[in-house]
């Protein structure tokens, strides 16, 4: 009886420590860096994005990795465009790279907040997010 009594004691005080000691520590602003990059301006017009972000605790500001943020494609309100065909393309770790002939200007967000696919065409919202234009010549 004491052996139980015991064993549950230390599970609600497990129970209590690890919701009070869990983090809330949530990201607030992200920025893409550069801002607009026109891809003849790179090797092989692959350019590299670089995300940064605040967070509502230390430490902040830091450089996001793939683990922090989804990299894509899309509009200026955090809506990335899934399986239509973008006009380019962006890797895990943010280098964009034109598709085909495109000739214009695509959005490459970095953010999270949705989990992808979330529409039927693959398409998906970010709730945190920052953007930057790539020119495609």
């Amino acid at each position: 009886m004491i052996r139980a009594a015991s064993f549950c004691s230390l599970l609600l005080l497990a129970t209590i420590l690890s919701v009070s000691c869990g983090s809330s520590r949530t990201l607030q602003s992200v920025t893409v860096l550069p801002a607009a990059a026109d891809a003849r301006n790179f090797p092989s017009g692959q350019v590299p994005f670089q995300a940064g972000g605040i967070y509502s605790q230390p430490p902040t500001p830091v450089t996001l990795t793939s683990k922090e943020v989804t990299w894509c494609v899309g509009d200026a309100s955090g809506n990335c465009v899934g399986n239509i065909n973008p006009g380019a393309t962006v890797t895990a770790d943010g280098v964009a790279q034109c598709a085909g002939t495109f000739n214009g200007t695509v959005t490459i967000l970095a953010g999270h907040g949705t989990i992808p696919p979330a529409g039927p065409d693959g398409s998906y919202h970010l709730k945190v997010f920052g953007s930057a234009q790539l020119t495609c010549p």
